[in-house]
């Protein structure tokens, strides 16, 4: 089997000294979080989904949530200390993290954006990720996730 390239966030992972297991799964379009689980037969209840919003203020926010919830749109504004904040269309996802939907990841964005993850990823001593394309998913640290982009752990999700 020819050897995989690696992906942006690999190499993040790899300056930071991060450790992390490379998942790949065939896969030529986007599919949504639970289809890749089950592809790479990550727990689903472990797998988490990146997303983006913009509060009201203009700035951008990245949630990275379990893939079987929704972010709370209160709960998320809150914890970014803005009055309101929405998801951005999936037409902007490239402009403004440099993903593609369905390779978003939170490490390695164009910029480095607020970024909350769901409290309950505490809870595991490892998440799945998207690796930064379609087709690769990360298992790591979510405490080494966090302290890699800057983020805070909150309850952001509808219960």
């Amino acid at each position: 089997m020819a050897k995989e390239t690696k992906t942006n966030v690999m190499r993040i992972l790899d300056k930071n000294k991060i450790p992390y297991e490379a998942i790949y799964y065939e896969c030529d379009e986007f599919i949504d979080g639970l289809h890749t689980a089950q592809l790479t037969h990550a727990p689903v209840e472990q797998s988490f989904k990146t997303l983006v919003a913009r509060g009201k203020s203009g700035q951008y926010y990245v949630y990275v949530v379990p893939i079987a919830r929704e972010v709370d749109l209160k709960l998320a504004a809150k914890a970014a200390g803005e009055k309101s904040v929405e998801m951005i269309h999936v037409k902007e996802i490239n402009t403004v993290t440099g993903y593609i939907r369905g390779g978003c990841s939170p490490i390695g964005m164009k910029k480095q954006f607020p970024t909350f993850i769901e409290s309950c990823a505490q809870h595991f001593e490892t998440i799945y990720i998207s690796g930064g394309k379609i087709g690769v998913s990360i298992c790591l640290s979510p405490e080494a996730l966090c302290k890699l982009v800057r983020g805070k752990f909150e309850s952001i999700c509808t219960r």
